[in-house]
């Protein structure tokens, strides 16, 4: 919980000019031993559940993308450890929006949905007529839902959530390796920065 007040400080603060001498273990955790993702990827662990995730996908994902190193992708890792069964069903309702590629129309519709007008969804026919509301084709979103393409995404985002023993969202791991410590930085930029310098490391 510290962490996350941390990150919500973080949040607020202004873009400020850093030169900062990066170290292990104060400003990022080493979290697997095998060599850094050969594609080299920023990815963002985050829930629809998690009001700092809403913060963070407004003000500063727009800025990190826009910012990445020359051939780094950015991917997102919708985690189930947030809203109890509703948690699953959202990790779900996110990898059939990748899949039927209008993650980038639902996602902020879906935010706002739960975050500023405190919609509860009950259930997977619930987030489906939510979708349907929004242009997504009733019979896409059932053709994907139980789709092998989306089960296989659903076990993928849970493994890699386990493996990275993030205990709090959002959190952001460079290359599959590296995973920041948000509560060690000072502001976005900072993080900015960090980004680059681990997207440097082997």
């Amino acid at each position: 919980m510290r962490k996350l007040w941390m990150l919500a400080a973080l949040l607020l603060l202004p873009l400020a000019a850093t030169a900062t001498e990066f170290k292990e273990g104060v400003n990022y955790k080493v979290i697997s031993s095998a060599p850094a993702s050969a594609q080299q990827n920023v990815t963002e662990f985050f829930s629809y559940y998690c009001p700092h995730c809403y913060v963070f996908s407004k003000k500063y994902i727009p800025q990190l993308k826009a910012n990445l190193p020359a051939g780094m992708a950015f991917k997102q890792n919708h985690v189930d450890f947030i809203g109890r069964e509703m948690g699953k069903v959202m990790s779900r309702a996110f990898a059939i929006s990748e899949v039927l590629g209008v993650t980038d129309k639902i996602e902020p519709l879906l935010f706002s949905e739960i975050h500023e007008k405190h919609h509860r969804f009950q259930s997977i026919e619930e987030v489906k007529q939510f979708y349907v509301d929004n242009g997504v084709d009733s019979k896409k979103f059932e053709a994907a839902a139980g789709s092998f393409m989306v089960n296989s995404m659903v076990d993928s985002m849970r493994r890699a959530t386990e493996n990275s023993g993030i205990e709090g969202v959002p959190a952001i791991i460079i290359n599959d390796k590296y995973l920041i410590k948000n509560e060690s930085l000072k502001s976005f930029e900072e993080m900015q920065e960090l980004v680059g310098y681990l997207s440097k490391l082997p």
